[in-house]
């Protein structure tokens, strides 16, 4: 499995490294800009992200562009919506509005809160198919 973690907080970033290496290559981004040059990059290079797990709040570009992005670059593309890399959204923010936003809007497949649960984490990884 091939991961983007975009986080703009060091320690957050170090800590979902530590977390999926295991499950796969981990490459990382610290805001938008650079999270959809990476993802770019990958679909250049024919080896794209399946999973990406991306902070809403970060500078430069935020979570929802990035994700907004990287949907238009998959169907620019030609990926089908059953190929498209699972986005996980992580916040600080319990707020059901920017939920709804990534959701529903955005095409994420899930939303993770901080702090970040281990245990959460790799339940949502089992119930997008992306682990055992």
């Amino acid at each position: 499995m091939r991961i983007l973690i975009v986080e703009d907080e060091f320690t957050s970033r170090k800590l979902l490294t530590a977390l999926l290496s295991d499950f796969g290559e981990c490459d990382t981004a610290s805001d938008g800009v650079e999270c959809v040059d990476a993802f770019r990059k990958a679909i250049d290079e024919g080896r794209p992200y399946d999973l990406v797990c991306m902070d809403i709040m970060m500078p430069n570009k935020d979570g929802h562009q990035a994700l907004k992005d990287i949907r238009a670059m998959e169907q620019e593309a030609g990926v089908s919506a059953a190929d498209e890399a699972k986005v996980i959204m992580i916040t600080a923010l319990n707020d059901p509005k920017t939920v709804v936003r990534a959701y529903y809007k955005g095409g994420a497949a899930a939303y993770l809160p901080k702090p970040i649960e281990v245990e959460s984490l790799y339940a949502i990884l089992r119930n997008l198919a992306l682990i055992d």
